[in-house]
């Protein structure tokens, strides 16, 4: 008996391990990419914690949602699809990750740099990720752990990636405009990259991975642009 449950607490504490595994990965990378100033532990941190705590909203929000809206709709139509992958799941979950972005740095002092506002939005979005996944693996199983270590912690962090972009836009220009795409662009990218997949058709897989290649390497191209064009938002 006791073996048992030293196996099953063993068990337990590695898929928690696999599960944190891609965030922390993609962590280090981005904070590398921070090469002009890097942002202060302390402060990412904090985007960590409350991105993470932002899953409880999307948990309620979408709760919620559902169960005032989807009376409305047939639940097998595609239209059902639409509303509950790009509103009820992207807008809810983007939109909690906006406003712990805008109201932890937007006035922060070490907003400086236009590179920043990626580092702040993708970790946020890897805190959310992060608490996403262990509910996703933990008691799972191995195979569930690596494909979303491959696809939907790296999606998390390319809507980081968008938002971050335009919303160091927003800060360099004050262009408010710029603030609205910082929530819409992921918003669509995270709501198409589930419908793609909520629709369950051969065509539809083919183009959720064909989606998967071209965002992925757009995010990583910006990434590297924008890291290495950092420049003083003042």
């Amino acid at each position: 008996m006791h073996e048992t449950i030293t196996g099953m607490i063993s068990t337990d504490m590695f898929m928690l391990l696999l599960a944190l595994l891609p965030a922390a990965v993609l962590l280090i990378y981005i904070y590398r990419k921070d090469t002009v100033e890097k942002e202060p532990i302390p402060l990412l941190i904090k985007l960590f914690l409350f991105g993470a705590a932002s899953v409880f909203f999307a948990m309620i929000a979408g709760f919620a949602g559902d169960y005032l809206i989807s009376p409305l709709f047939d639940e097998n139509s595609v239209l059902w699809l639409a509303v509950d992958n790009f509103i009820l799941t992207a807008l809810i979950e983007e939109g909690g990750k906006y406003f712990v972005l805008k109201k932890t740095t937007w006035n922060s002092p070490h907003f400086n740099f236009t590179f920043d506002a990626v580092v702040y939005a993708v970790t946020v979005s890897l805190g959310f990720a992060a608490l996403e996944n262990i509910f996703y693996v933990v008691g799972d199983t191995v195979s569930t752990a690596v494909m979303r270590a491959l696809l939907s912690v790296p999606g998390h962090a390319i809507d980081g990636v968008f938002m971050g972009f335009y919303y160091g836009l927003a800060k360099k220009t004050g262009i408010k405009g710029y603030l609205t795409k910082a929530l819409v662009v992921p918003t669509l990218l995270h709501g198409f990259y589930d419908f793609t997949i909520s629709l369950g058709s051969d065509l539809s897989v083919l183009v959720f991975f064909a989606f998967e290649i071209v965002i992925t390497v757009l995010a990583v191209t910006k990434v590297r642009k924008l890291s290495k064009n950092d420049t003083w938002i003042y």
